[in-house]
Protein backbone atom coordinates (compact mmCIF):
# COMPACT_ATOMS: atom_id res chain seq x y z
CA UNK A 1 0.00 0.00 0.00
CA UNK A 2 1.48 3.54 -0.75
CA UNK A 3 2.19 6.01 1.86
CA UNK A 4 -0.75 8.39 1.92
CA UNK A 5 -0.36 12.18 1.31
CA UNK A 6 -2.52 14.94 2.63
CA UNK A 7 -2.33 18.29 1.44
CA UNK A 8 -4.09 21.04 3.61
CA UNK A 9 -4.40 24.97 3.12
CA UNK A 10 -0.86 25.45 4.80
CA UNK A 11 0.86 23.47 2.38
CA UNK A 12 -1.03 25.51 -0.66
CA UNK A 13 -0.03 28.84 -2.41
CA UNK A 14 -3.77 29.96 -1.76
CA UNK A 15 -3.47 33.31 -3.58
CA UNK A 16 -2.22 31.65 -6.81
CA UNK A 17 -5.23 31.27 -7.75
CA UNK A 18 -6.63 34.90 -7.39
CA UNK A 19 -3.87 35.99 -9.86
CA UNK A 20 -5.89 33.84 -12.88
CA UNK A 21 -8.88 34.07 -14.47
CA UNK A 22 -11.70 31.18 -13.97
CA UNK A 23 -14.47 30.27 -16.96
CA UNK A 24 -16.70 27.34 -14.85
CA UNK A 25 -18.94 26.08 -17.90
CA UNK A 26 -22.10 25.21 -16.41
CA UNK A 27 -23.81 25.94 -12.99
CA UNK A 28 -25.34 22.81 -12.28
CA UNK A 29 -24.26 20.92 -9.01
CA UNK A 30 -20.90 21.23 -9.31
CA UNK A 31 -20.97 24.27 -10.96
CA UNK A 32 -23.16 26.00 -8.18
CA UNK A 33 -21.32 24.84 -5.76
CA UNK A 34 -17.69 25.62 -7.16
CA UNK A 35 -18.29 29.22 -8.58
CA UNK A 36 -19.83 30.32 -5.04
CA UNK A 37 -16.91 29.04 -3.46
CA UNK A 38 -14.33 30.62 -5.65
CA UNK A 39 -16.60 33.94 -5.39
CA UNK A 40 -16.48 33.64 -1.95
CA UNK A 41 -12.39 33.25 -2.00
CA UNK A 42 -11.76 36.14 -3.52
CA UNK A 43 -11.29 34.84 -7.00
CA UNK A 44 -12.37 36.07 -10.67
CA UNK A 45 -15.07 33.88 -12.35
CA UNK A 46 -17.32 33.86 -14.52
CA UNK A 47 -19.84 31.64 -15.49
CA UNK A 48 -20.31 30.60 -19.55
CA UNK A 49 -23.61 29.17 -20.13
CA UNK A 50 -26.52 29.49 -22.54
CA UNK A 51 -27.20 32.63 -22.19
CA UNK A 52 -31.43 33.13 -21.32
CA UNK A 53 -31.33 29.70 -20.06
CA UNK A 54 -32.41 28.45 -16.52
CA UNK A 55 -28.70 28.02 -15.67
CA UNK A 56 -27.77 31.40 -16.70
CA UNK A 57 -31.03 33.43 -14.47
CA UNK A 58 -30.45 31.03 -11.70
CA UNK A 59 -26.19 32.30 -11.80
CA UNK A 60 -27.68 36.07 -12.28
CA UNK A 61 -29.89 35.37 -9.12
CA UNK A 62 -26.12 35.09 -7.35
CA UNK A 63 -24.67 37.85 -8.62
CA UNK A 64 -22.81 36.09 -11.32
CA UNK A 65 -20.99 37.48 -14.31
CA UNK A 66 -22.45 35.25 -17.31
CA UNK A 67 -20.87 34.96 -21.05
CA UNK A 68 -21.35 32.62 -23.90
CA UNK A 69 -19.14 29.81 -23.29
CA UNK A 70 -16.84 31.30 -26.68
CA UNK A 71 -16.72 34.24 -24.94
CA UNK A 72 -15.98 32.53 -21.36
CA UNK A 73 -12.78 30.55 -22.99
CA UNK A 74 -11.70 33.52 -24.35
CA UNK A 75 -11.41 35.95 -21.20
CA UNK A 76 -10.12 32.96 -18.73
CA UNK A 77 -7.03 31.77 -18.26
CA UNK A 78 -8.69 28.38 -16.42
CA UNK A 79 -11.74 26.31 -18.17
CA UNK A 80 -13.45 24.42 -15.66
CA UNK A 81 -15.58 21.83 -17.62
CA UNK A 82 -18.98 21.24 -15.26
CA UNK A 83 -21.39 19.83 -17.47
CA UNK A 84 -22.98 16.76 -17.70
CA UNK A 85 -20.22 14.25 -18.85
CA UNK A 86 -22.36 13.28 -22.21
CA UNK A 87 -21.85 16.90 -23.17
CA UNK A 88 -18.51 17.71 -23.11
CA UNK A 89 -16.97 16.44 -25.66
CA UNK A 90 -19.40 17.93 -28.27
CA UNK A 91 -19.10 21.69 -26.60
CA UNK A 92 -15.33 20.90 -25.86
CA UNK A 93 -15.17 20.30 -30.11
CA UNK A 94 -17.21 23.08 -30.86
CA UNK A 95 -17.59 25.94 -28.52
CA UNK A 96 -14.49 25.40 -26.38
CA UNK A 97 -11.10 24.37 -28.14
CA UNK A 98 -11.51 26.93 -31.16
CA UNK A 99 -11.39 29.76 -28.38
CA UNK A 100 -8.31 28.17 -26.56
CA UNK A 101 -4.93 29.43 -26.50
CA UNK A 102 -1.73 28.11 -25.85
CA UNK A 103 -1.05 27.82 -21.83
CA UNK A 104 -4.68 27.98 -20.80
CA UNK A 105 -5.58 25.28 -18.24
CA UNK A 106 -8.52 23.03 -19.19
CA UNK A 107 -9.96 21.55 -15.86
CA UNK A 108 -12.21 18.60 -14.66
CA UNK A 109 -13.83 17.37 -12.10
CA UNK A 110 -14.41 13.54 -13.26
CA UNK A 111 -11.55 12.25 -16.21
CA UNK A 112 -14.01 11.06 -17.77
CA UNK A 113 -13.77 12.19 -20.82
CA UNK A 114 -10.22 12.67 -21.19
CA UNK A 115 -9.19 8.85 -20.15
CA UNK A 116 -11.47 7.56 -22.40
CA UNK A 117 -10.55 9.72 -25.03
CA UNK A 118 -13.40 11.33 -25.67
CA UNK A 119 -11.89 14.92 -25.40
CA UNK A 120 -8.17 15.08 -26.66
CA UNK A 121 -6.96 18.36 -25.81
CA UNK A 122 -4.31 20.32 -27.59
CA UNK A 123 -0.60 19.90 -26.57
CA UNK A 124 0.14 23.06 -25.85
CA UNK A 125 -2.90 23.23 -23.19
CA UNK A 126 -2.43 22.22 -19.16
CA UNK A 127 -4.98 19.89 -18.36
CA UNK A 128 -5.67 18.89 -14.73
CA UNK A 129 -8.14 17.81 -12.49
CA UNK A 130 -9.32 18.79 -9.12
CA UNK A 131 -12.73 16.20 -8.15
CA UNK A 132 -14.31 17.26 -4.60
CA UNK A 133 -15.31 13.68 -3.32
CA UNK A 134 -18.77 15.24 -2.30
CA UNK A 135 -21.93 16.21 -4.47
CA UNK A 136 -21.55 20.26 -5.23
CA UNK A 137 -24.36 21.13 -3.18
CA UNK A 138 -22.48 19.35 -0.25
CA UNK A 139 -19.12 21.04 -1.82
CA UNK A 140 -21.04 24.56 -0.63
CA UNK A 141 -22.79 23.47 2.27
CA UNK A 142 -19.72 22.12 3.99
CA UNK A 143 -18.01 25.55 3.11
CA UNK A 144 -20.39 27.56 4.31
CA UNK A 145 -19.98 26.44 7.97
CA UNK A 146 -16.08 26.61 7.93
CA UNK A 147 -15.36 22.94 6.65
CA UNK A 148 -14.48 21.39 3.28
CA UNK A 149 -15.20 18.34 1.44
CA UNK A 150 -11.90 16.28 0.37
CA UNK A 151 -10.59 16.14 -3.08
CA UNK A 152 -8.80 14.73 -4.98
CA UNK A 153 -6.46 16.53 -7.90
CA UNK A 154 -4.61 15.13 -11.06
CA UNK A 155 -2.44 16.30 -13.93
CA UNK A 156 -2.97 15.03 -17.43
CA UNK A 157 -0.90 17.69 -19.70
CA UNK A 158 1.78 20.14 -17.71
CA UNK A 159 3.45 22.54 -20.41
CA UNK A 160 3.69 24.88 -18.64
CA UNK A 161 5.01 23.36 -15.14
CA UNK A 162 3.04 24.87 -12.58
CA UNK A 163 -0.45 22.93 -13.36
CA UNK A 164 -0.32 20.95 -10.26
CA UNK A 165 0.36 24.37 -7.77
CA UNK A 166 -2.75 25.98 -9.56
CA UNK A 167 -4.98 22.33 -9.00
CA UNK A 168 -4.02 22.96 -4.98
CA UNK A 169 -4.99 26.51 -5.57
CA UNK A 170 -7.92 26.23 -6.87
CA UNK A 171 -8.78 23.15 -4.77
CA UNK A 172 -8.05 25.07 -1.64
CA UNK A 173 -10.77 28.05 -3.11
CA UNK A 174 -13.03 25.83 -3.15
CA UNK A 175 -12.52 24.75 0.85
CA UNK A 176 -11.11 21.00 0.08
CA UNK A 177 -7.58 22.22 1.65
CA UNK A 178 -9.50 22.47 4.89
CA UNK A 179 -10.30 18.98 5.14
CA UNK A 180 -7.24 17.11 2.48
CA UNK A 181 -6.04 16.77 -0.88
CA UNK A 182 -4.78 14.03 -2.66
CA UNK A 183 -2.95 13.65 -5.36
CA UNK A 184 -4.25 10.67 -8.13
CA UNK A 185 -4.30 10.61 -11.61
CA UNK A 186 -6.61 10.46 -14.66
CA UNK A 187 -6.90 6.56 -14.95
CA UNK A 188 -6.96 6.16 -11.52
CA UNK A 189 -10.33 8.24 -10.43
CA UNK A 190 -12.42 7.73 -13.16
CA UNK A 191 -12.41 3.83 -13.07
CA UNK A 192 -12.52 3.63 -9.33
CA UNK A 193 -15.19 6.71 -9.51
CA UNK A 194 -16.98 4.86 -11.70
CA UNK A 195 -16.89 1.64 -9.68
CA UNK A 196 -17.85 3.30 -6.28
CA UNK A 197 -21.03 4.90 -7.73
CA UNK A 198 -21.79 1.51 -9.71
CA UNK A 199 -20.70 -0.93 -7.13
CA UNK A 200 -21.77 0.55 -3.69
CA UNK A 201 -22.49 3.93 -3.03
CA UNK A 202 -24.86 4.47 -5.84
CA UNK A 203 -26.36 1.58 -7.47
CA UNK A 204 -25.46 -1.14 -4.90
CA UNK A 205 -26.92 0.48 -1.77
CA UNK A 206 -29.95 1.93 -3.65
CA UNK A 207 -30.63 -1.72 -4.73
CA UNK A 208 -30.16 -2.87 -1.05
CA UNK A 209 -32.62 -0.55 0.17
CA UNK A 210 -35.39 -1.18 -2.47
CA UNK A 211 -34.83 -5.05 -2.19
CA UNK A 212 -34.68 -4.75 1.65
CA UNK A 213 -37.74 -2.78 1.34
CA UNK A 214 -39.72 -5.24 -1.00
CA UNK A 215 -38.95 -8.16 0.79
CA UNK A 216 -40.40 -6.50 3.82
CA UNK A 217 -43.85 -5.44 2.33
CA UNK A 218 -44.19 -8.89 0.42
CA UNK A 219 -43.82 -10.20 3.91
CA UNK A 220 -46.97 -8.45 4.98
CA UNK A 221 -45.09 -5.54 6.69
CA UNK A 222 -45.92 -2.37 7.20
CA UNK A 223 -44.60 0.04 4.10
CA UNK A 224 -43.66 2.53 6.77
CA UNK A 225 -42.04 0.26 8.94
CA UNK A 226 -40.08 -1.26 6.25
CA UNK A 227 -38.82 2.57 5.35
CA UNK A 228 -37.64 3.43 8.37
CA UNK A 229 -35.63 0.33 8.87
CA UNK A 230 -34.00 0.06 5.65
CA UNK A 231 -33.84 3.53 4.39
CA UNK A 232 -33.62 6.24 7.11
CA UNK A 233 -31.61 4.19 9.35
CA UNK A 234 -29.09 4.17 6.98
CA UNK A 235 -28.29 7.93 7.23
CA UNK A 236 -27.48 7.55 10.82
CA UNK A 237 -25.38 4.46 10.39
CA UNK A 238 -23.50 6.10 7.04
CA UNK A 239 -22.93 9.14 9.36
CA UNK A 240 -21.20 6.90 12.15
CA UNK A 241 -19.08 5.06 9.51
CA UNK A 242 -17.59 8.34 7.69
CA UNK A 243 -16.20 9.29 11.48
CA UNK A 244 -15.02 6.32 12.44
CA UNK A 245 -15.38 3.48 9.55
CA UNK A 246 -17.12 0.50 10.12
CA UNK A 247 -15.29 0.12 13.73
CA UNK A 248 -17.71 3.42 15.06
CA UNK A 249 -20.89 2.16 13.41
CA UNK A 250 -20.11 -1.49 14.85
CA UNK A 251 -19.34 0.30 18.75
CA UNK A 252 -22.59 2.32 18.15
CA UNK A 253 -25.07 -0.33 17.54
CA UNK A 254 -26.23 -3.30 19.61
CA UNK A 255 -24.75 -6.36 20.06
CA UNK A 256 -27.63 -8.11 18.19
CA UNK A 257 -26.93 -6.09 15.49
CA UNK A 258 -23.54 -6.11 15.54
CA UNK A 259 -23.73 -10.16 15.33
CA UNK A 260 -26.82 -10.11 12.54
CA UNK A 261 -23.98 -7.48 10.94
CA UNK A 262 -20.76 -9.82 10.88
CA UNK A 263 -22.52 -13.15 10.27
CA UNK A 264 -25.59 -12.43 8.14
CA UNK A 265 -24.18 -9.71 6.19
CA UNK A 266 -21.59 -12.06 3.63
CA UNK A 267 -24.89 -14.16 3.10
CA UNK A 268 -26.34 -10.99 1.11
CA UNK A 269 -23.26 -9.94 -0.51
CA UNK A 270 -21.39 -13.25 -1.20
CA UNK A 271 -19.09 -14.52 -3.74
CA UNK A 272 -22.09 -14.01 -6.42
CA UNK A 273 -21.86 -10.00 -5.47
CA UNK A 274 -18.69 -10.08 -5.20
CA UNK A 275 -17.81 -11.38 -9.01
CA UNK A 276 -20.81 -9.38 -10.23
CA UNK A 277 -18.45 -6.41 -9.15
CA UNK A 278 -15.29 -7.76 -10.73
CA UNK A 279 -17.69 -8.11 -14.10
CA UNK A 280 -18.33 -4.03 -13.42
CA UNK A 281 -14.94 -3.10 -12.90
CA UNK A 282 -13.54 -4.75 -16.23
CA UNK A 283 -16.50 -3.04 -18.25
CA UNK A 284 -15.58 0.13 -16.83
CA UNK A 285 -11.71 -0.82 -17.47
CA UNK A 286 -11.89 -1.69 -20.74
CA UNK A 287 -14.14 1.51 -21.86
CA UNK A 288 -17.26 -0.71 -22.32
CA UNK A 289 -19.66 0.78 -19.50
CA UNK A 290 -18.25 4.42 -21.31
CA UNK A 291 -19.45 3.64 -24.62
CA UNK A 292 -22.46 2.30 -23.17
CA UNK A 293 -23.20 5.24 -21.06
CA UNK A 294 -22.59 7.10 -24.45
CA UNK A 295 -24.37 5.46 -26.86
CA UNK A 296 -27.54 6.17 -24.83
CA UNK A 297 -27.20 9.73 -24.11
CA UNK A 298 -26.73 9.89 -27.88
CA UNK A 299 -29.72 7.86 -29.08
CA UNK A 300 -32.67 9.35 -27.29
CA UNK A 301 -32.43 8.39 -23.68
CA UNK A 302 -35.07 5.51 -24.16
CA UNK A 303 -33.72 3.02 -21.40
CA UNK A 304 -32.10 5.30 -19.37
CA UNK A 305 -35.60 7.33 -19.44
CA UNK A 306 -37.53 4.30 -18.85
CA UNK A 307 -35.18 3.19 -16.01
CA UNK A 308 -35.92 6.95 -14.12
CA UNK A 309 -39.62 6.51 -14.31
CA UNK A 310 -39.73 2.96 -13.14
CA UNK A 311 -38.00 4.43 -10.30
CA UNK A 312 -39.65 7.10 -9.08
CA UNK A 313 -42.68 5.01 -9.34
CA UNK A 314 -41.41 2.77 -6.57
CA UNK A 315 -43.46 2.88 -3.48
CA UNK A 316 -40.47 3.55 -1.55
CA UNK A 317 -40.51 6.74 -3.17
CA UNK A 318 -43.97 7.65 -2.20
CA UNK A 319 -43.87 6.15 1.33
CA UNK A 320 -40.85 8.04 1.93
CA UNK A 321 -42.38 11.55 0.69
CA UNK A 322 -45.06 10.83 2.92
CA UNK A 323 -43.04 10.11 5.95
CA UNK A 324 -40.40 13.12 5.24
CA UNK A 325 -43.29 15.58 4.67
CA UNK A 326 -44.29 14.47 8.27
CA UNK A 327 -41.44 14.54 10.66
CA UNK A 328 -39.49 17.67 11.97
CA UNK A 329 -36.45 16.60 9.86
CA UNK A 330 -38.52 17.12 6.60
CA UNK A 331 -39.00 20.37 6.58
CA UNK A 332 -35.89 23.16 6.63
CA UNK A 333 -32.18 23.65 6.50
CA UNK A 334 -32.13 21.32 3.15
CA UNK A 335 -28.96 21.65 1.21
CA UNK A 336 -30.66 21.66 -2.23
CA UNK A 337 -33.21 23.84 -3.77
CA UNK A 338 -33.95 22.72 -6.95
CA UNK A 339 -35.23 26.65 -7.79
CA UNK A 340 -32.23 28.23 -6.95
CA UNK A 341 -29.10 25.62 -7.26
Amino acid sequence: MNNLEIILDKDINKDLIKTKKIAVIGFGSQGYGQSMNLKDSGCDVVLGLRLGGNSDKKAKQYGFRTMTIEDAVKYADIVQILIPDELQAKVFEEQIKPNMRAGQYLMFSHGFNIHYKKIIAPKDINVIMVAPKGPGHTVRSEYEIGRGVPSLIAVYQDPSGDSKDIALSYASAIGAGRAGIIETTFKEETETDLFGEQAVICGGVSALIKTGFEVLVEAGYSPYMAYFEVLHEMKLLVDLINQGGLADMRYSISNTAEYGDMTRGPKVIGEQSRQAMKNLLKDIQSGAFADEFMNEMQSGCKKFNELRKQNADHLIEKVGQEIRSSFVWGDGGKIIDRNKN
